[in-house]
């Protein structure tokens, strides 16, 4: 091998293994779409050959396999690919003809600099034409047929189909510079709408805090010193004393909860609720109050459970003992904890041992009243923040009268809820009319841009496809 050929050959092994890794890159899809149409574009150049025989069969032949290359090279080589489509319009290969200004319209798409497509595509219209005056010189016939059919080749099949090919390539980055700031703005509302809704919590809380933390402070503080009191001139009040006490006390522990929910704080630490002594201790706190209650456990403990299950297993019982003291005092109360496989039914999870069961079932069952009594007044807005807080952490709740004129309130909840926390701040819109619409879909930006780009592009094609069916029309007829 000489000196010269060397460096081209290395150039030539260079770009074949750059092909082969960019075939190996890229989608299947991709690769499968342009093999199917390279070897539709073979057979439909080859099979009218043997059909209806041409003068030279052989040159035929070669400008239907070079208009197959072209195709699946027309993504790599754009500018190479336009000034290929030469021989294809020179030749006498009128099938393979038809596929000029499809490739002419994508690689012109694919060229970066319009100077550049645009030299590159009238070189193609300049060669096409010469090529057809040195055939015309070669046959003898006259020259004017000649240029002028090339002309007409060159204008439909190349410079039309590159004129659109330039419309919607020159719309494909403004497409793309749409699509990227309308999700830049649908991003910076939805940051509006959470920083809103932060803020508005943040005050919800600040009143919260002013209005009720004073208020319940100060009932503390007399609770305690009417304990002393109570425990100096009235022994036997001194046990109600101090219930109202540690009452207040809780109560503003719960408030604090409840602040720090509001300021979104997920990870606080919300203690050992939830646990066996937790409900235990809910339970002799309702008997110090008066009520006849049992507690009886058939699981296991929870340590390992999720915190916003084992608050909802708190909350469960503390609503279900405080409506049973509201409504139905006098009556008996049972609670029930429970912990089950998902695949198990609710009799073979009790007594088991092993590992924590995947859902934990809490009942509490209240007895009707000794004496009847009038519906209360109460708005079940209790129940109804209850319900929306387990369905949140994909469980189940159900309360309602029992036959016996009793109440019952149960509620099946996940041990490790997929969900997230119920106060956790969402990202999603709402959908009720209140606050911004939803973000729209790009293409509801795109589309009608694309359609009406598009006509435009169809338009300027019709010249081009209607020579197109002209051209085959000859060529059957032929």
């Amino acid at each position: 091998m000489s000196p010269v050929t060397r460096p081209s050959w290395a150039r030539v092994r260079r770009e074949a293994a750059a092909i082969r890794n960019a075939v190996r890159a890229a989608p299947r899809r991709t690769v499968v779409i342009e093999s199917v149409l390279a070897g539709l574009v073979l057979v439909c150049s080859l099979v009218p050959v043997p059909l209806i025989p041409p003068a030279h069969p052989v040159p035929v032949a070669l400008v239907g396999v070079w208009a197959a290359l072209l195709v699946p090279a027309r993504r790599r080589y754009p500018t190479l690919a336009v000034l290929g489509c030469m021989p294809v319009l020179a030749g006498e290969n009128v099938w393979a003809t038809v596929v000029v200004p499809c490739v002419v319209w994508s690689a012109v798409r694919r060229i970066p600099s319009a100077r550049r497509a645009w030299a590159a595509v009238g070189a193609t219209a300049a060669g096409s034409v010469l090529l057809a005056v040195v055939g015309q010189a070669q046959s003898e016939l006259p020259a004017l047929p000649y240029l002028v059919t090339g002309a007409g080749l060159a204008a439909l099949f190349v410079l039309l189909p590159a004129l659109s090919g330039r419309v919607m390539g020159h719309r494909r980055p403004l497409l793309g510079l749409l699509r990227e700031r309308n999700a830049y703005l649908e991003q910076a509302r939805l940051l509006t709408d959470e920083a809103a809704r932060m803020e508005e919590r943040t005050r919800i809380a600040a009143e919260m805090h002013d209005l009720l933390g004073h208020r319940i402070g100060l009932i503390s503080v007399h609770a305690g010193a009417l304990q002393l009191a109570a425990e100096k001139q009235a022994p036997p009040l001194a046990p109600q004393a101090e219930l109202l006490h540690t009452t207040a006390g809780t109560a503003m522990d719960e408030l604090r909860g409840i602040l720090g929910v509001l300021r979104h704080r997920s990870g606080e630490d919300i203690g050992e609720r939830g646990t066996r002594e937790d409900l235990s201790a809910l339970v002799v706190e309702s008997r110090n109050a008066g009520v006849d209650v049992e507690l009886h456990w058939n699981g296991h403990e929870l340590p390992d459970a999720d915190a916003r299950t084992r608050q909802a297993v708190h909350r469960v019982t503390r609503e279900g003992l405080t409506n049973a003291l509201k409504h139905a005092p006098g009556a008996r109360v049972r609670v029930t904890f429970q912990s089950e496989d998902g695949s198990e039914g609710e009799s073979q999870g009790r007594g088991r041992g092993g590992g924590v069961g995947e859902t934990v079932v809490i009942t509490v069952v209240n007895g009707a009243p000794p004496t009847p009594r009038s519906p209360g007044a109460g708005n079940r807005s209790g129940l109804v923040g209850l319900h929306e807080r387990i369905s949140l952490l994909g469980g189940t709740m159900h309360a309602g009268p029992r036959p016996d004129g009793g109440f019952a309130l149960s509620a099946r909840i996940p041990v490790r809820p997929d969900a997230q926390s119920a106060y956790a701040l969402s990202s999603k819109p709402l959908s009720d009319g209140a606050g911004s619409r939803p973000p729209l879909s790009t293409e509801v930006l795109t589309w009608p841009r694309i359609l009406g780009g598009g006509c435009a592009a169809l338009l300027v094609l019709l010249p081009t496809i209607g020579g197109t069916i002209a051209l085959l029309i000859m060529a059957v007829l032929d």
